[in-house]
Order: C-alpha cells, then sequence, then structure tokens
C-alpha cells in the first residue's frame, strides 16, 4: 500500500483552489459592478426622475384662498365681511380608514349624519390630497377635544379661514343674496383651479351676479412636510389676489325703514333715484336670515322657509308679477298726449260707468256713481278716474299702447344687476296670437287702460317706469 501522502497532489490542489478564487472574485466582481452600476444609473442617469418622486412626497403645493371682497351701502355701512372660523378637514390619503376615522371624530365632535352624507359626496370630486371639509364652525370646546386626541387621527386637521357673514341678517336678503357650498353643477362650470381653496360661491343677488370679482384669485406655497404631513417650512409663496370690495347704491337707513313699514305683510318696496337710475331700497318680505345659508342651512331650517306659505325665499320685487292697476295712469294720459288722442283740455262725462259702442257690456268707475261732468286729464289722474282711461284707452288703441309703454320699459326686464328678473307683460295683438292664439279684442284694451287684464308689471319695473316718468 502506498504511503498516505502519496494520495495528495498538492500541485493540482493548488490550480483547483486558485480556479476557484478566480471565480469568486469574478462572481463578486460582476456583482459589485452591478450594484456600482446601478447605484450610477439611478443617482446619476435617473436623478432627475427620483428627485422629482422625492419631492412630491416631501414637497406639497397648496392653495391659498383669497379674501373675499366686502360689501358697503352708498354711505360706507358694512354689509358683507369677511369672520374667522375653523372647520374640521380631512386628506383621504393621508387616513388609514375613512369609516373608523369618522366614527372617532363623532365621539370628539358634534357631526350628524347629513354631515358625513355631504363629506362623502365632496370626497368624490376633491382632487388629490385636497382637504376636504367635514364640519364647519367648530366650538372652541370642540377644537380643545380634538387637539387633546389629533395623534390618534392621521389625516384630520382643523383648518382656519374666513368665511361670510352678513351684519344685517334677513334685510337685505334680496338684495345681497348669499354664498354657499359649491354644488356639483355648479363644480362643472368653475375654474376648478381658482376655486381649489374655497368650497363657497355666490348663489343669489349681488354675491352671485358679481362672482367673479368679489372671488379674487387664488394664490400657492410650496411646503416641505414630515411623514406625518404636518409642515415644516413654506419654501416658496405666491399670494392671493383679494376680490374688489364693492359699494352699492342701496341705504342701509332707508332699507330698514322700507322693512319696518311692510313688517309682517307680504309686499315689496322699491326706491330709486330718478336722476341716475341708482336703486336705494329693495325690500320684499317677509324675509329670512342669509347667514342659514353661508355654512350649510340644516333640512328642517330649509323645509321651513320653503314649505312657507308666505314664500319668504321669493324675491317679490324682481319675480313677483302683478296688476299694475291705477299707477300706469300717468303714463298713459301722457301717451294719450303724445299722440294726440287727447289734450289737457279735453273732458269725459264719467256717470260711473262706460260702454263701448255696439257693445252692451258695462265697464265700473271704482267709485259708485262716477266723478261728475267735465273730468279733464288732470282731474282724472289725481281722482285716478277709471272712465277717462276707458275712453283714451279705447281711442288710441292697443297698438299706441303698447308702443308708447315700452318706451317706460314695461313688458321688459330693466337690467338690474341680478340673474334673477322677470319681464312683466305688456300685451299686444302678437303676444296675445302667439300665447292664446286668438286675435285682440277692444274690450281687452280698455282694461290695459287701468293696468289690468292681462297687464302685468314686476315692483322694479314699476319703480324704473316711474323714475323715467
Amino acid at each position: 500500500m502506498p504511503p498516505l501522502d502519496r494520495l495528495k497532489d498538492p500541485n493540482r490542489e493548488r490550480t483547483l483552489f486558485g480556479r476557484r478564487y478566480l471565480v469568486a472574485i469574478l462572481i463578486i466582481g460582476v456583482f459589485l459592478g452591478v450594484i456600482c452600476g446601478r447605484y450610477i444609473y439611478l443617482q446619476v442617469m435617473q436623478h432627475e426622475l427620483y428627485q422629482v418622486q422625492s419631492d412630491r412626497n416631501r414637497i406639497q403645493l397648496q392653495p391659498i384662498p383669497p379674501k373675499r371682497g366686502l360689501i358697503y351701502d352708498r354711505n360706507g355701512v358694512l354689509l358683507a365681511e369677511n369672520i374667522p372660523s375653523y372647520s374640521l378637514v380631512l386628506i383621504k390619503e393621508r387616513v388609514p380608514d375613512i369609516d373608523s376615522t369618522l366614527a372617532e371624530l363623532t365621539k370628539l365632535i358634534d357631526i350628524d349624519d347629513g354631515d358625513i352624507t355631504k363629506f362623502k359626496r365632496r370626497l368624490r370630486h376633491r382632487r388629490p390630497y385636497q382637504a376636504v371639509p367635514l364640519k364647519l364652525r367648530l366650538t372652541e370646546e370642540e377644537i380643545a377635544r380634538f387637539a387633546v386626541n389629533r395623534y390618534r387621527l392621521p389625516g384630520v386637521d382643523i383648518d382656519a379661514q374666513l368665511i361670510r357673514y352678513y351684519p344685517q341678517g334677513e334685510l337685505l336678503a334680496h338684495v345681497l343674496g348669499y354664498v354657499g357650498r359649491i354644488n356639483e353643477r355648479e363644480m362643472e362650470q368653475i375654474d376648478t383651479v381658482n376655486y381649489s381653496a374655497t368650497n363657497h360661491i355666490g348663489k343669489l343677488g349681488i354675491e352671485h351676479f358679481y362672482e367673479d370679482s368679489l372671488h379674487g384669485t387664488v394664490g400657492y406655497q410650496n411646503v416641505e412636510t414630515n411623514a406625518r404631513g404636518r409642515v415644516l417650512r413654506v419654501l416658496e409663496r405666491h399670494p392671493p389676489i383679494p376680490g374688489a370690495d364693492m359699494v352699492l347704491n342701496i341705504d342701509v337707513n332707508l332699507q330698514r325703514v322700507a322693512h319696518e313699514i311692510l313688517g309682517d305683510e307680504r309686499g315689496a318696496i322699491v326706491a330709486i333715484d330718478p336722476a341716475d337710475g341708482g336703486v336705494l331700497a329693495m325690500v320684499s318680505t317677509p324675509s329670512y336670515d342669509i347667514n342659514l345659508f353661508v355654512g350649510g342651512i340644516s333640512s328642517e331650517n330649509y323645509r321651513v322657509l320653503r314649505e312657507s306659505p308666505d314664500l319668504p325665499l321669493f324675491n317679490r320685487t324682481l319675480l313677483g308679477q302683478y296688476p299694475p292697476g291705477s299707477t300706469l295712469k300717468p303714463i298713459f294720459g301722457l301717451g294719450g298726449l303724445h299722440y294726440g288722442v287727447v289734450t289737457r283740455r279735453t273732458t269725459v262725462y264719467d256717470p260711473g260707468w262706460y260702454k263701448l259702442p255696439y257693445d252692451e257690456r258695462i265697464y265700473r268707475d271704482w267709485k259708485v256713481g262716477g266723478h261728475g261732468n267735465r273730468i279733464d286729464l288732470h282731474q282724472a289722474v289725481v281722482e285716478s278716474c277709471d272712465v277717462y282711461f276707458y275712453d283714451m284707452a279705447y281711442n288710441m288703441g292697443i297698438d299706441r299702447i303698447h308702443e308708447f309703454g315700452s318706451r317706460f320699459g314695461l313688458g321688459q326686464r330693466t337690467g338690474i344687476d341680478n340673474d334673477n328678473e322677470r319681464a312683466g307683460l305688456l300685451p299686444s295683438r302678437e303676444w296675445k296670437r302667439e300665447v292664446k292664439g286668438s286675435h285682440w279684442f277692444p274690450g281687452e284694451t280698455v282694461n290695459v287702460g287701468i293696468g289690468q287684464g292681462f297687464m302685468l308689471t314686476t315692483p322694479m319695473q314699476l319703480a324704473v317706469s316711474t323714475a323715467v316718468l
């Protein structure tokens, strides 16, 4: 048997070991090369891409709401202002579980089912990382309770903002209108970028008509945040442009007097400065407190307003259409003079009734027994003599009545800075043919002559025509 040391080949072992060592070195070298190459690729070639992604996680673009323009009356009395308010908001991307978070919040803050329903509806129309309000106008006690439990509620925060407030309450409801939460239909129509920092928009009246001027232009800021989304510092800031302040022709003292005159009655009062057409007072009663709508009116409060038989939400000054009656007699009297149908000395006999030729129908005067003999135009206007205007209207004819009434704005919108206005009705042959499907009768002309029949005007329209006169 050969010696044991003869069984081993040291040279061959050294060669084999060297080869294994070389292979191991090559593998390690390739591995390190891949790592280094990947490192260079990520750090150099893809640096810009990953820097952007990193910044997206670390740096956020936050919109800054513009301050809404203030509204004053002609004497500088503040009619619409902005007051601080605190809202509970959620950022969906930072909330681990929406439903469980909402359940926790209801234990801390007075949140009802309606608040949650509206919140979830707004969630569907938000932008990524947009703070969506859940509860507006938090009390100091609610803010304190949330602050103590804030660490347990990631993605939830208190947002301080300015909200609209109307110091005069119901006094100017049908003049100012109000701002309210943006609904789905409005969301499709507005510039979403310019409204990215607010949830409110003008709904009615001045607030709606001058929305573009009052709203302003949104600003923005780049902020650095930590892993929990808390702002560490502001990197760049572009301030918003505030909305324009507005001064109305309205005199709030005159408005208050008119409101007190009407009291709880259903009615409307419009006062216009004939020199420039400025509206000094515009009252529709009963009214309502427009502050109820700013934060979102409750279903119960809205039901009460909507179902009230007194129609407080109805703007009688612009939407109410009523027979003007004798208020138009001075205008039609001027028309009679203009067309030469009557003169200042033309007189009629008023026995208390009037009959058309070849017609047995009797048109009564408001005064039983009539106004007597020799009633001229001046006396007819002063005493509101129906018979005088029956006869004048019959002789003038509906065509000339329509043409002359149009000069005073009858049958057309006044053009007031409010989108909700009706035109009233100044009837004509063409109107009756198109709407009623029949021709015009002389007796209908007689009724129009005293502001009755088909004739309709709004209180605003009547005030404008009187100012023109």
